[in-house]
């Protein structure tokens, strides 16, 4: 029965209703009869709305109509039956879903953007209904595409993000999309189908996120007492161990808030051996030296307001609802490699279970340091997949570099490229070697140069002995590097947008575990040959270099990161805005 013939029938029963209400006043014993069995069935047919009604709604409020499609789709796969109504009765869900938006702001979302109907109000307007009043069936229909269209309106912020990054020119953010389908997350809710995500508690999907959520209401419950003390040293340079001061106790208060410290107490004054571990805790969770001196960096990040925290906290918040809800497709091995540019880290992930269908629980198998691009050459963020393992690879180096640095440097001496062990080549299978001294190189731009400068492997060559390529139309790809001083600095951007690795041979281990013919030994000859080689890999491998400028480590700590190349900046005048 499609919908214009459901109405009809409505029409036709509410007309026998009207008939027939004398005889279900009385049957002549005092007795009223239900309409049901007057009629000789149980129960009315499940009602029902169309497309004209949702459409006429949702026209009604902006917010309703950018998911427009959603609703259609959700209603059509249910040939437009009442979703939130059981036997003419209000499901739980309906209040469950009422009593999560009016917890948005946990998530950091504000619940206002999503009150925008009273069901309340509603909801006792139907329960004091007749049930046979012929109103109730179009408050019925209200309630429902009333209370789907917020859903979708909440859902669409909670599971995507309020800011839509491919919408947004200025956020940089190509990680490949949450493609979440929130009218079978719907389903779920109304449980009408399984899933192994847990939609029907309205819970999110990452624990980073989940992580982050608490660390959250911590710090709201710290700023509603006021937040932390600021420490301020006046002109002193340094505040260090066996410093007594004033500026200890605020020292004191601001690594301890909350606590209670009695200021009148000498001891408070001096800096002593637990301040100075309280301080490196500090510093590690910031990223900076851990030398437990207070001064420039580390007191530039105490005096940071909770304020600021709070919002940071939930800007990244809002980047894990852009982390696709599966982090690694079905067909390959569970296991994926997150490299966080802030923080100058690569991590490798898996789960134990190797199953795709459970809701995993990844665990960090392995981690190094890496160098990212400096903030003119910033490293980009997107998400590709692993393929081939390069041995003594060589340097193709971009145009862009040929322009920037290679042009300047051979009108400086033109024996610079043979100094560094370069040459140029033709842009084919079988490249041909191309004399430096054939070029113009004043006449050279990034777009006209038809030739290839290469360097060689070996010991000068910027990507070490290993790279690690996921194609991509960046060419950004890991690598090692002959400059391994500069894994010693904790704020890491040096390269042009690659990712150096500290320790590219313990990656090509783990990459090739599955091909015994290429162990640690094997790998180094082929390095040592100087000939360069390539593997690929028997499954692609899940990259992420993603940019996240705080998070919650495995011990409950949370860390927050300097927003290297602006975007927490960009994030926030749309996300606040």
């Amino acid at each position: 029965m499609n919908p214009y013939q459901n109405k009809i029938y409505y029409i036709y029963l509410l007309f026998i209703v009207a008939a027939l209400a004398s005889c279900n006043k009385s049957d002549g014993s005092g007795q009223g009869k239900e309409i049901g069995e007057i009629l000789g069935i149980k129960e009315l047919p499940q009602a029902t709305t169309d497309s004209l009604y949702i459409k006429s709604y949702i026209s009604k409020q902006p917010e309703f109509k950018q998911h427009a499609d959603l609703m259609y789709l959700f209603y059509g796969e249910r040939d437009y039956k009442l979703a939130w109504f059981r036997d003419n009765e209000l499901v739980p869900e309906a209040e469950k879903f009422l009593a999560t938006i009016d917890n948005a702001t946990k998530e950091g979302l504000d619940p206002k953007k999503y009150k925008l109907v009273e069901f309340k109000s509603l909801f006792k307007q139907y329960e004091d209904m007749g049930r046979q009043d012929s109103a109730r069936l179009e408050l019925q229909q209200q309630i429902d595409v009333g209370l789907t269209a917020s859903y979708f309106n909440y859902a669409s912020d909670f599971y995507r993000g309020r800011v839509n990054p491919g919408e947004v020119g200025s956020i940089d953010w190509n990680v490949k999309k949450n493609k979440i389908k929130l009218h079978k997350a719907l389903q779920t809710i109304l449980q009408e189908r399984e899933s192994t995500y847990p939609y029907y508690e309205f819970e999110a999907l990452h624990k980073g996120y989940i992580d982050l959520r608490e660390t959250l209401h911590k710090y709201r419950a710290l700023q509603a007492k006021g937040g932390w003390e600021k420490v301020d040293i006046g002109k002193t340079k340094m505040l260090q161990k066996g410093d007594t001061s004033a500026a200890v106790i605020q020292l004191r208060k601001r690594l301890n808030p909350g606590q209670p410290i009695n200021v009148n107490d000498p001891n408070m004054r001096k800096f002593d051996d637990t301040l100075v571990q309280q301080v490196k805790e500090f510093q590690r969770l910031h990223g900076l030296d851990q030398d437990g001196k207070v001064g420039g960096n580390t007191l530039r990040m105490m005096n940071v307001p909770v304020e600021d925290r709070i919002q940071q906290i939930m800007m990244n918040m809002e980047r894990w609802r852009w982390i696709p809800k599966r982090l690694v497709p079905k067909s390959l091995d569970q296991k994926y490699i997150w490299v966080n540019i802030p923080e100058y880290k690569l991590y490798i992930y898996e789960d134990p279970e190797n199953d795709p269908e459970a809701e995993r629980s990844y665990k960090k198998v392995f981690e190094m340091k890496v160098i990212v691009g400096k903030e003119l050459n910033s490293t980009p963020i997107f998400s590709d997949k692993l393929e081939f393992v390069v041995l003594a690879p060589y340097w193709n180096v971009p145009n862009t570099i040929v322009e920037k640095e290679i042009k300047p440097a051979m009108l400086r001496n033109p024996g610079y490229l043979e100094s560094q062990d370069m040459e140029i080549v033709t842009k084919e299978k079988d490249p041909k070697p191309i004399s430096a001294y054939s070029i113009d190189w004043a006449s050279v731009t990034e777009k006209n140069f038809p030739y290839m400068v290469r360097q060689r492997p070996g010991p000068k060559n910027s990507l070490g002995d290993l790279k690690f390529l996921f194609p991509n139309s960046y060419n950004v790809y890991l690598h090692d590097t002959p400059a391994d001083a500069l894994f010693n600095q904790t704020e890491r951007g040096f390269s042009h947008g690659c990712v150096r690795l500290e320790k590219p041979v313990e990656l090509a281990k783990y990459l090739l575990q599955d091909m015994p013919e290429w162990d640690e030994q094997r790998i180094r000859e082929t390095i040592d040959t100087g000939e360069e080689e390539w593997v690929t890999l028997p499954k692609k491998m899940q990259v992420y270099l993603v940019y996240f400028t705080s998070w919650v480590d495995e011990q409950g700590k949370v860390h927050f990161r300097d927003d290297i190349y602006g975007h927490d900046k960009k994030l926030a005048k749309e996300f606040f805005g």
